[in-house]
């Protein structure tokens, strides 16, 4: 009983360092794995400039390895100070680390594959939690409900655009056809979006008059097309500022994270898991 009561404070003690932000020691220790995660994501794209691994290969490797035995380390802790693992495990974040852990040692079974470590870039994900911007996170999540709440009607609009496309490309086949480029409908479409987009890559261009009016067309449309989803979504944005000014939106800045199941985003000073009920 006795050594329970011990293994449940060290894991508490760990679970507090590793997974939350609050605390000096957990800030420490996650600053440092940013600063490691950066410093992994370098290693991995001064190894891919042929000149430089050639000349520093050795020392590349030992720090790529120094790294990937800290994130080792690291991703067993997070599994053993939670007292269920398996909601680690298979969450995002969980996922990502165990993705951005292996390739070092599968380069040894599997040629190319070190590249991978790159996929460490995601973790980078954790530092809104770490630096804990109360004032960014209240307006990342104002952003997230103006997306969600404008997803269909943006759906709507990007049927209409595909729509359109589909009609203006097949229309620029008709005209223009083979000599000028336009040698499918596919291919009319492919440039169709590229100048509805305004990036205008110039493989493909009209070569006669009314092909040249309808892409103007095309073009002015294109800044109003760009301008639709942007108001749909600002529209959403200012209802959800009001309703936040208003006390009716709930924003959350703490890092608190069940030491059960591994979850985030409590309330402010919730006393209980949201997720699966067990004591914060």
């Amino acid at each position: 009983m006795e050594r329970e009561e011990v293994h449940s404070g060290w894991r508490h003690e760990l679970h507090t360092i590793i997974y939350e932000a609050d605390t000096p020691a957990g800030k420490i220790f996650d600053i440092t794995l940013v600063v490691l995660i950066v410093l992994s994501v370098m290693l991995v794209m001064l190894e891919s400039i042929k000149g430089i691994d050639a000349k520093f290969h050795q020392p590349l490797l030992i720090l790529e390895w120094v790294v990937t035995i800290f994130f080792t380390f690291e991703y067993f802790a997070r599994i053993i100070s939670i007292k269920k693992p398996f909601k680690y495990i298979f969450s995002f974040y969980g996922m990502v680390d165990l993705l951005s852990t292996l390739p070092l040692y599968l380069s040894y079974f599997f040629v190319g594959s070190q590249a991978l470590i790159a996929v460490r870039a995601l973790r980078l994900l954790r530092i809104f939690r770490i630096l804990k911007l109360v004032k960014f996170l209240g307006e990342a999540s104002q952003l997230r409900a103006a997306l969600k709440a404008s997803r269909a009607k943006i759906a709507v609009f990007i049927y209409v655009v595909v729509i359109l496309s589909i009609i203006m490309g097949t229309i620029m086949y008709l005209i223009e056809g083979d000599e000028a480029g336009f040698t499918s409908i596919p291919r009319s479409i492919y440039w169709t979006i590229v100048t509805l987009t305004t990036v205008g890559y110039g493989d493909i261009a009209p070569q006669t008059n009314l092909g040249q009016f309808i892409a103007t067309v095309i073009m002015i449309l294109g800044y109003g097309i760009i301008a639709v989803p942007t108001g749909i979504v600002t529209v959403e944005f200012s209802k959800y500022g009001k309703n936040r000014n208003s006390g009716n939106a709930i924003v959350h800045t703490n890092t608190q994270c069940c030491p059960s199941c591994a979850a985030e985003g409590h309330r402010d000073g919730a006393k209980y898991c949201y997720n699966c009920g067990d004591h914060l």
